[in-house]
């Protein structure tokens, strides 16, 4: 299993943070993981396995937020023993990054989050590698002190993940031009799926431009990011969470061997 100074090593290819948005059952996070892992062995692509143990950020009181902490957590790390390969999951409160470090190897920020220092402090004392996703609100050189926020905590394994800003008309939008800015900072993964939301519609759900998954990527390769965040599920029209912007699982190994002969080009 690698360590998180042998996460970009692959100079020929770019780090892999996938999953579903949310664990759904034992029988779906292992059907996707499995898939993955294949993929990335043959695409020699470092991977992590991303699942959501519950959506805390939710537009309406009864959509869909979890199987169960323990059940969802076991799972994720279950995944993570049968494969050698590292996991990750985001949090939400303070309790639960000392819950969620006890099965995974990487403790995600949310977006809405990135500016709540205790919550980022809570994660890095863990000792575990913290991804802070930035803010939809924020500047990319805002993200310096979310980033200080965790070396100072006494923790150097931090990464910074772009996912868009949002102007208040249902969509996000990136500005590439913040890449290079917080590869200053810490290595950048782009969340190609997340960018491409169209939150707070009207009906409660969120939508998204999933057919444009392939243009987010590959502009993401090309402006030099260390990784990538994509999102699959076998059936995202029927995923319980986030499906209108998640790529279909049996489409990911043709877009990575298009994304791996860009980053080969450059």
């Amino acid at each position: 299993m690698i360590e998180y100074k042998e996460l970009f090593n692959n100079k020929d290819s770019f780090l892999l943070i996938a999953g579903p948005c949310a664990i759904e059952s034992e029988e779906i996070a292992f059907e996707i993981a499995e898939k993955i892992h294949k993929i990335s062995l043959k695409l020699d692509i470092n991977f992590v396995f991303k699942g959501s143990f519950k959506k805390a950020n939710r537009s309406k009181i009864d959509s869909f937020t979890g199987i169960g902490d323990e059940k969802a957590l076991e799972i994720i790390k279950k995944v993570g023993n049968s494969f050698s390969i590292l996991t990750t999951t985001d949090i939400h409160e303070v309790k639960d990054a000392d819950l969620a470090a006890k099965h995974v190897d990487i403790l995600q920020i949310p977006a809405f989050l990135a500016r709540q220092t205790d919550l980022i402090v809570a994660a890095a004392k863990t000792s575990k590698i913290v991804n802070i996703k930035k803010g939809q609100f924020m500047n990319s050189t805002s993200m310096k002190f979310a980033v200080d926020k965790v070396k100072d905590s006494g923790n150097d394994k931090v990464l910074i993940t772009e996912r868009g800003n949002m102007f208040g008309y249902h969509d996000l939008v990136v500005d590439f031009r913040g890449i290079p800015k917080m590869k200053a900072y810490a290595p950048v993964i782009l969340d190609v799926t997340h960018s491409l939301q169209q939150p707070n519609q009207p009906s409660g759900v969120t939508g998204g431009y999933p057919e444009l998954i392939e243009t987010i990527a590959k502009a993401g390769i090309a402006s030099g990011v260390d990784g990538l965040f994509i999102e699959t599920h076998p059936s995202p029209k029927n995923a319980k969470s986030d499906g209108k912007n998640m790529l279909p699982l049996d489409q990911l190994e043709t877009l990575l061997v298009k994304l791996i002969k860009i980053k080969s080009a450059i």
